[in-house]
C-alpha cells in the first residue's frame, strides 16, 4: 500500500532519545537539507529569534512547532516535549521527493512529497503535532511500538495531533473534522485524509491507496505479524479503535475536546507504562475521569460509554454498579419489609453512594499496586 511510505521511521526514535538538549523552553531551530538526507550538512534557515524566511516550508515548520509547543504549555503546563524545555529542531526539504515526515527522538524531519501522491508535509499542522507527540509519549509512558501498545502510541499522536489543530482553530468537538493529514494529499489523489478519528475505515477509498483498513471496534481488530511488513502488529491500523473511543468521549462530553477529554487522556497517558494495552488504558481513562471530574460525573460516564461502543468494557464497573443497586434496594426497605421514612432513605442512599466511591478508589489502588509489581 502506498501509505506504507509513511511508516518505518519510528523504530529509530529510541536511538536518539538520549540526545535531548538541555532545557531551553522549547526554542526552535529550522534547517534546510536542500534535498540531501545528510542532516549534518543542513544549513540554518530560521531560529527562535531570527526573521521569517523566504521559504514557506521553513516558516510553516517553525509555526507548527510553535503551535504544538504552545498547546502543550498552555493546556497541560508541559515545558516542551520532555517536560523540561527540550529544544525543538526541525529539518525541511529532506531527500528528493520524500513522502514522509517523522520524529526520530531528537528532531523533526519533513519531506517535500513526490507531487503525485503527497505534497509538502509542513502543510499539515496535525501531522506536525502528531509526530511531535511521539516525543511526548516517549518521555511519559514510553509505549512500546508494536501490537496494542504501539497502536496506542499511534493513537496518542492522532488524538493530540487533532487537538492541536482544533486548539489553533478554536473549534469545538462538534465543529472539528477529526481528520489527520487533509492538507498533504495532492488534488489528484482524491483522498480525504490519512486517518479519521470520527470514522475509522473511511478516510480514503480510491484505486491508488485502496481502502482505509482501520477498524472502529474490537470485533474487527486486525492481527498482523509484529514486523515491518505487518506494520509492527498493525500499529497504524488498530489505532482506529482507541481513536474512535476518544472521539466518542469528546462528543459525549461536548465543548472543546482539549479540555476535559484531553486532560483525561493526557492523565491516562502519563499513568501508563511501556506495555499498556487497550483494556488497561481504557480502565485508566475511566479512573482518571472520576478523579478529575468526580465519580459518576458526565465526563466519567461519557468515557465509559465511549469505550463500550468500541467493544471495550471498563473492568469492574459492572460489579460496582450491581453493588450500588443492591445497596439502594436495601436502603428502600427496613428489616421488616416496611418502607422507611423518606428522609432516612435519602440519608442512607447518600451514605451508600459514598461507600461506592470508596470502592472505586480501592479499585484504582489495586491497579496501582499491580503496576508496581
Amino acid at each position: 500500500m502506498a501509505t506504507s511510505r509513511l511508516r518505518g521511521e519510528r523504530s529509530v526514535r529510541s536511538l536518539f532519545a538520549s540526545a535531548a538538549a538541555a532545557s531551553s523552553h522549547g526554542r526552535r531551530t529550522i534547517s534546510d537539507c536542500s534535498n540531501s538526507t545528510f542532516l549534518a550538512a543542513a544549513t540554518l534557515a530560521r531560529s527562535e529569534d531570527g526573521p521569517a524566511s523566504g521559504d514557506e516550508s521553513v516558516n510553516r515548520a517553525f509555526e507548527g512547532l510553535g503551535d504544538t509547543r504552545a498547546f502543550y504549555s498552555e493546556v497541560f503546563d508541559r515545558d516542551s516535549l520532555d517536560g523540561q524545555g527540550m529544544r525543538l529542531n526541525a529539518y525541511v526539504h529532506y531527500g528528493s521527493e520524500y513522502n514522509n515526515a517523522f520524529w526520530d527522538g531528537s528532531e523533526m524531519v519533513f519531506g517535500d512529497g513526490d507531487g503525485v501522491l503527497f505534497t509538502d508535509f509542513t502543510k499539515s499542522i496535525d501531522v506536525i503535532a502528531h509526530e511531535l507527540t511521539h516525543g511526548v509519549t516517549e518521555f511519559t509512558a514510553g509505549l512500546q511500538y508494536h501490537n496494542q501498545s504501539g497502536a496506542l502510541n499511534e493513537s496518542m499522536s492522532d488524538v493530540f495531533g487533532s487537538l492541536v489543530k482544533q486548539w489553533v482553530g478554536k473549534q469545538t468537538a462538534a465543529q472539528a473534522d477529526w481528520l489527520i493529514g487533509t492538507d498533504i494529499f495532492t488534488p489528484a489523489i482524491g483522498a480525504d485524509a490519512l486517518r479519521s478519528l470520527k470514522e475509522p475505515g473511511k478516510a480514503y477509498n480510491n484505486p491508488t491507496l485502496g481502502r482505509d483498513p482501520q477498524p472502529d471496534h474490537m470485533s474487527k481488530y486486525v492481527n498482523l505479524p509484529d514486523n515491518d511488513v505487518g506494520d509492527n502488529g498493525g500499529v497504524h491500523i488498530n489505532s482506529g479503535i482507541p481513536n474512535k473511543a476518544f472521539y466518542l468521549a469528546a462528543i459525549g462530553i461536548g465543548g472543546f475536546a482539549w479540555e476535559a477529554p484531553g486532560h483525561i487522556w493526557y492523565a491516562a497517558l502519563s499513568a501508563s507504562t511501556a506495555s499498556t494495552e487497550f483494556q488497561e488504558f481504557a480502565d485508566t481513562t475511566y479512573l482518571k475521569a472520576g478523579q478529575l471530574y468526580g465519580t459518576h460525573s458526565t465526563e466519567q460516564q461519557a468515557v465509559l460509554s465511549a469505550w463500550k461502543e468500541v467493544g471495550i468494557r471498563i473492568s469492574g464497573v459492572r460489579t460496582l454498579a450491581g453493588t450500588a443497586t443492591r445497596m439502594r434496594q436495601a436502603a428502600m426497605t427496613n428489616g421488616n419489609g416496611h418502607d422507611e421514612d423518606s428522609s432516612d432513605v435519602a440519608r442512607q442512599i447518600e451514605q451508600l453512594s459514598r461507600q461506592l466511591a470508596v470502592l472505586t478508589k480501592e479499585v484504582a489502588g489495586l491497579k496501582s499496586k499491580s503496576k508496581a509489581h
